[in-house]
C-alpha cells in the first residue's frame, strides 16, 4: 500500500457508508468469526464493509518478526485513506481496538465511530511481567503458548518499543466520536476493569460499555457475535 509497508491482502464489500473496518487482534487475520460475520451482515444490509490482515500476517506479504506497532498504525492508515472512502466506523478486537484508538486520534475527520471487542491499549506495558520485559531486551523476542493455535506466538523487542512509544491510558484520550466497548469480566488476557478505566480517558461524552459476565477474550460464541452486529448495527445507524 506505501512504498515503505508490504502489500495487503484486503476484501472490500462497497455498499453504503459509514464504511465498517474490521482491525483484527495481534498475530490474527481477517478470517476470524467477527470479521466474516460483519462481513455477511454488511452484504445482507447493503453497508460497506472492508476487511484486511496487517503486514506480516494472514495473506498480505511481509514477515511477522519484522513487524511494529507503529507499522500495522501505517497499514490501518493506508486502508482508510486508501480504500475506504468517506466516512469510517473501526471495530477493533484486542490490540486492533488499541489500533483503532491511534487511527482516531490520526484521522479524527475520517473516523465517526469506534467499537471495542476486548480492547488492549497499552498491553506492551500491562501484559508483560517484569522477566518477560527483561527478555525481550536482552535476546529480542519472546515466545509464549498460544492458546488458539498450535505454532507459539511470538514477540519482539521491536514489537515491544514501539508499543511502549504507542502508549495512550496515562492520562485524557482525545477522541470525540461516539465510542462502544465490549468486554467479558472472564477474560484471562484484558481485565475488565483496565476496559472500564479506558472508558473513562475518552474524552468523548458518548461512550458505552457493555460487560458479558461470561465472556472470554475472544467473545466468538453466537450471543457474542450477535451483541457485536447489534452495536454495529446501532453505531452506523447514527453515524
Amino acid at each position: 500500500m506505501t512504498s515503505t509497508r508490504p502489500n495487503l491482502a484486503y476484501h472490500h464489500t462497497p455498499g453504503t457508508g459509514p464504511t465498517v473496518v474490521f482491525l483484527p487482534g495481534y498475530a490474527s487475520d481477517m478470517t476470524g468469526t467477527k470479521a466474516i460475520a460483519l462481513e455477511v451482515w454488511a452484504k445482507a444490509r447493503g453497508r460497506a464493509f472492508l476487511r484486511f490482515d496487517y503486514g506480516g500476517c494472514g495473506a498480505s506479504e511481509g514477515d511477522f518478526a519484522d513487524q511494529t506497532l507503529a507499522g500495522w498504525l501505517e497499514d490501518v492508515l493506508a486502508m482508510i485513506d486508501q480504500v475506504a472512502t468517506g466516512p469510517v466506523v473501526l471495530v477493533g478486537s484486542s490490540m486492533g481496538g488499541w489500533l483503532m484508538l491511534l487511527a482516531a486520534r490520526a484521522r479524527p475527520d475520517r473516523v465517526v465511530g469506534l467499537v471495542g471487542i476486548a480492547p488492549a491499549p497499552d498491553f506492551t506495558d500491562w501484559g508483560f511481567s517484569q522477566e518477560d520485559k527483561m527478555t525481550l531486551l536482552q535476546t529480542g523476542q519472546l515466545e509464549r503458548a498460544n492458546p488458539y493455535g498450535p505454532e507459539p506466538t511470538l514477540y519482539t523487542r521491536a514489537f515491544w518499543s514501539s508499543g511502549e512509544a504507542n502508549r495512550l491510558m496515562f492520562g485524557q484520550i482525545a477522541i470525540d466520536c461516539p465510542v462502544r466497548l465490549i468486554q467479558g469480566q472472564r477474560d484471562p488476557d484484558v481485565p475488565w476493569n483496565r476496559t472500564l478505566h479506558l472508558a473513562s480517558l475518552l474524552r468523548s461524552d458518548d461512550v458505552h460499555l457493555a460487560l458479558v459476565k461470561d465472556g472470554d477474550h475472544r467473545l466468538s460464541r453466537d450471543t457474542d457475535v450477535a451483541l457485536l452486529l447489534r452495536t454495529v448495527e446501532d453505531l452506523v445507524a447514527r453515524a
